[in-house]
């Protein structure tokens, strides 16, 4: 089985520095690509691969990078990393950062010269030291061997790349929201149109891309669009860092073939769940995706499968619900991290979600009433798709819909017995 985005990763172990990297074949794909092909080439090498975003969204990157305009003399334009991974259960991105840095940034180079950036950012947690760290280093070295700044191996091509230590905010996932914080300000979503990729970070093209969705692209231009493909069981082509969080023999992060079914991740390399627990149900792809029940394990882990199921890929990082876990409790949980990270630029998300997570919290409490339900099912088409300025509420109404659906007998019991009894 290939894994080629966490092949130099080793655990308990350094990261490869550039003389390593460059030995097990780094650097040579940004060799192919600012030397041999065009930009227009690589955007269609990886238009035809069919990689989708990693981060969540799964919109297909080369066609993404296919709305930049043709660039224009003297203007400035940027390629984003966005490294702000916040998702609850998530460490998926952190791997990549702190196992194989010049990964990162050799994809970042091949894709600024795709989309014609003359600067790239990598916008990172500011928790994630150890990456920003070794980031740091590997910048320097790239820097050292002639793979960044001015005229890059002589091809005419430059780029600056900097890292950007981000204050950290759920809501940075959205694209034009990390924007904003980038410029100095408020993360707070803007109006679309236009895109960022015509008027993006401080007015000039812009592409953002998750560190998943660019650490596949050196793979891809180093071996081709068709082995891409042949990689995935399914109608997706590539590889998935998937991730497994909660009650598990061994929690923790796998780069497996997309399409693989969740039943092999949970039991094979998870090691299934620990003694004395039951799998109840679980959130495939995040916090933001629905509840799938134990009777949907076969479900292949690629984007058009699991929403066949009634839930989303997302970010490929499944939280466990097990049987002796509320699931009322674990959704008000989730309800306290939505409402906590609404950006407060819309009223139904600023005031909707802390109006959700007061009532299910009443319900943990034993103070919850028969019409309490009837409101969190209300809520969930108040704060549904089209309703909200993003996707923050949409998001986070995911679980408690689905939650309501799969769980009703639970949350009855709350109201009629008056107390949670799982406490």
């Amino acid at each position: 089985m290939q894994r080629p985005l966490t092949a130099n990763i080793r655990p308990n172990a350094p990261p490869p520095d550039c003389a390593a990297y460059e030995r097990a074949g780094g650097y040579q794909a940004m060799r192919r690509a600012l030397l041999q092909m065009t930009p227009a080439d690589v955007v269609g090498e990886v238009t035809k691969s069919g990689l989708r975003g990693r981060g969540g969204a799964g919109f297909g990157t080369g066609q993404k990078w296919s709305f930049v305009p043709k660039r224009k003399p003297g203007r400035r334009s940027y390629l984003i990393a966005n490294a702000d991974e916040m998702e609850p259960g998530t460490f998926k991105d952190r791997l990549l950062l702190e196992g194989d840095p010049h990964q990162m940034i050799e994809a970042v180079i091949v894709s600024a010269y795709a989309v014609g950036a003359t600067d790239g950012y990598i916008f990172v947690r500011g928790e994630y030291k150890l990456a920003i760290a070794r980031l740091t280093q590997a910048i320097g070295e790239a820097h050292a061997a002639g793979y960044l700044g001015e005229d890059i191996l002589g091809s005419g091509y430059s780029l600056n790349l900097h890292i950007h230590a981000s204050a950290g905010r759920y809501i940075c996932g959205e694209e034009t929201a990390l924007l904003t914080a980038l410029e100095g300000r408020r993360a707070q979503p803007r109006n679309k149109p236009p895109f960022p990729q015509v008027s993006g970070l401080w007015g000039a093209p812009s592409v953002v891309n998750n560190v998943e969705t660019l650490c596949n692209i050196p793979h891809i231009i180093a071996n081709g669009a068709d082995w891409f493909k042949s990689l995935g069981r399914g109608a997706d082509g590539g590889t998935k860092l998937y991730g497994i969080s909660g009650r598990v023999k061994r929690p923790g992060t796998w780069e497996l073939p997309i399409g693989t079914p969740m039943r092999e991740i949970l039991e094979e390399h998870a090691g299934g769940m620990q003694d004395g627990y039951q799998l109840r149900a679980l959130l495939p792809g995040g916090a933001s995706t629905a509840f799938l029940g134990a009777d949907q394990l076969d479900t292949a882990m690629d984007y058009g499968s699991v929403e066949k199921a009634g839930s989303r890929l997302g970010t490929g990082s499944a939280i466990v619900l097990d049987d002796r876990s509320c699931p009322v409790g674990m959704i008000c949980n989730l309800e306290h991290f939505f409402a906590q990270e609404s950006c407060g630029w819309c009223t139904p998300c600023r005031d909707g979600l802390p109006w959700v997570e007061r009532m299910l919290r009443a319900l943990e409490d034993g103070d919850g009433e028969d019409e309490d339900l009837h409101q969190l099912q209300r809520h969930v088409g108040l704060l549904g798709p089209g309703r909200t300025f993003c996707a923050h509420a949409p998001g986070a109404m995911a679980p408690l819909e689905s939650g309501l659906r799969h769980f009703r007998d639970e949350f009855e019991r709350h109201v009629r017995e008056r107390h949670c009894s799982w406490r």
